[in-house]
């Protein structure tokens, strides 16, 4: 045999190694922990699917915040795609030397009381307190939450004490807090709830996000992705495409807003990657 026919053969199988390696890369499977925030569902069944694409193989596991940051230093997580900082500094501090923070993919995330704009006269926290019995829900005025030991529902219960509000928080969740939203825009009645940006509920409706002067609630968050450690170093191309990943308020909405009109989170990210082709194929395209 020739010493380019040698060479010839040498280098198929040198390609061949190549791909092998590459196909096994992509076919390794991604578990992503996920929560049931609606901006979470949606970017979790957004990337399942645009890995899918790339031939991953992506499960996805709904946990409790300090199960799943326990999961991802365990390595029985690998990614999860929702870390506010500095807001999560108290679940990523203990895992720091086994977990990995990667790319800030949404800036300015926020925690607020919110209003309907149709509300008049209240455009701060302190406000409602003139008001009060304008919010006044079986009895007792009211700000709508969401679960009980939340960071936001933690937060208005700090905004009550320090504004010295006549109200109470009903805590419950978040779609039955979105029910008493969807109930009082339509009937075009006062209420407030807690919300945080980004969430379909900004698209959906024309609401004010209350100032907040004594800064019991979060903002200027960098929410990021984040993996037990090595993950990055072990796939490349993966880490590259969720580094490159970035939304705006506007896209991140529409995207939350397809989900709840469909019903469906897999048809609904499915519909709206179809309308934001680009977008998507520009973090594709980072994979080296």
């Amino acid at each position: 045999m020739s010493p380019f026919k040698n060479l010839l053969v040498g280098g198929g199988l040198l390609i061949a190694g190549m791909s092998m390696s590459a196909v096994s890369a992509a076919n390794t499977p991604i578990t992503i922990g996920t929560n049931n925030w609606a901006e979470n569902i949606a970017i979790s069944h957004m990337w399942q699917q645009l890995l899918g694409e790339k031939g991953f193989d992506v499960s996805l596991s709904e946990v409790s915040k300090p199960i799943l940051f326990g999961g991802l230093a365990a390595g029985d997580i690998d990614i999860s795609l929702e870390v506010w900082l500095p807001s999560d500094n108290s679940f990523v501090e203990p895992y720091s030397d086994r977990i990995d923070l990667h790319g800030t993919w949404y800036d300015d995330a926020l925690d607020a009381l919110v209003v309907p704009s149709y509300v008049d006269d209240i455009n701060s926290v302190a406000d409602l307190e003139r008001h009060a019995e304008d919010f006044e829900y079986q009895g007792e005025p009211t700000i709508f939450g969401i679960e009980p030991g939340s960071t936001i529902a933690d937060e208005t219960d700090a905004a009550i004490e320090q504004y010295q509000l006549p109200f109470r928080q009903l805590s419950s969740s978040e779609s039955a807090m979105m029910a008493q939203l969807k109930e009082a825009y339509r009937e075009k009645q006062p209420v407030a709830v807690t919300l945080w940006q980004p969430h379909w509920a900004f698209a959906e409706y024309d609401l004010k996000i209350l100032d907040d002067p004594k800064k019991t609630f979060s903002a200027g968050e960098q929410i990021k992705w984040v993996s037990h450690h090595g993950f990055g170093d072990d796939n490349p191309g993966l880490k590259a495409m969720l580094d490159a990943w970035h939304m705006t308020p506007e896209q991140l909405s529409q995207l939350m807003l397809e989900i709840e009109k469909t019903g469906d989170p897999d048809k609904g990210a499915a519909q709206w990657i179809a309308a934001n082709r680009d977008l998507v194929d520009g973090w594709l395209a980072a994979r080296p």
